[in-house]
């Protein structure tokens, strides 16, 4: 079985076929699902999509480019709902600076980000952290609150192996995804090669982020196998071991997760 860590079946993108399509994951290969919040609005729907399947869990956070959603008030939302047994992580949280780049909005994202990681802290539960064109900044504000003290993963990971390698000693995973098998991924491909299995988590980031050969397609979960064959080729391995890796790796990351 797969350990799908990073969905967004809440999407407009599933509006047609999101039920059946969620329903049949396990039978499909996809045991676990974990339906990541964005925005305050996609954290609630991620938690009705958890109280509906057994299978699916939520996490609930807020992106950078969704911070004007955030305030006190939500803020406090946020921690009540990581009271559910079904909740078991803060994200996505973290940086994004490919859009955003105004000076005063990413002053905002980078004390959002740091709020979010304190309340990730008392509350116990792991993070799963957006960073896209702002490594140094990321890294910077991690060391900052000591995140080697919260457990997590850098989701649909883009830096360097060497960026990897830094994340590695905070304790952090590496979220690999549909970019591993595009042609031109080759940093993706040479962190894979370099880092541990035991440091890879596999996900989607559905509906977006679709593997070859559906390259620019819906992505879904039943697409993470493809995903699973490139990590096995890069490594050396066999395709079962990758899964059977990622499948503890998840569960102890997530560790409400009932697996």
């Amino acid at each position: 079985m797969i350990f799908e860590t990073h969905a967004h079946y809440d999407d407009d993108r599933f509006a047609e076929d999101r039920d059946a399509l969620v329903a049949s994951l396990p039978s499909r290969g996809i045991g676990r699902v974990i339906n990541v919040g964005s925005s305050i609005e996609t954290s609630k729907t991620s938690l009705l999509l958890a109280e509906k399947y057994e299978h699916v869990y939520a996490a609930v956070g807020v992106h950078p480019s969704d911070i004007e959603g955030l305030n006190d008030e939500t803020y406090e939302w946020l921690r009540s709902q990581t009271k559910w047994e079904k909740t078991v992580a803060i994200g996505e949280i973290g940086l994004d600076y490919y859009w955003d780049k105004e000076p005063e909005v990413q002053e905002k994202q980078r004390y959002w980000f740091l709020h979010q990681m304190q309340l990730a802290r008392e509350t116990k539960l792991p993070v799963i952290i957006h960073s896209r064109d702002a490594a140094e900044d990321t890294m910077k504000l991690m060391k900052e609150i000591h995140a080697e003290e919260i457990p997590g993963v850098i989701h649909c990971y883009s830096y360097s192996p060497e960026m990897a390698e830094e994340f590695l000693k905070m304790g952090y995973y590496i979220g690999v995804g549909g970019v591993v098998t595009f042609k031109n991924a080759k940093k993706l491909k040479e962190t894979v090669k370099r880092i541990p299995l035991t440091s890879i988590l596999l996900e989607t980031d559905c509906p977006y982020m679709a593997p070859e050969p559906h390259r620019g397609t819906r992505n879904d979960s039943t697409n993470i196998p493809y995903v699973v064959a490139a990590i096995a080729e890069l490594k050396g391995i066999s395709e079962q071991e990758v899964m059977d890796v990622t499948w503890e790796n998840a569960k102890k990351l997530f560790s409400k997760v009932h697996a």
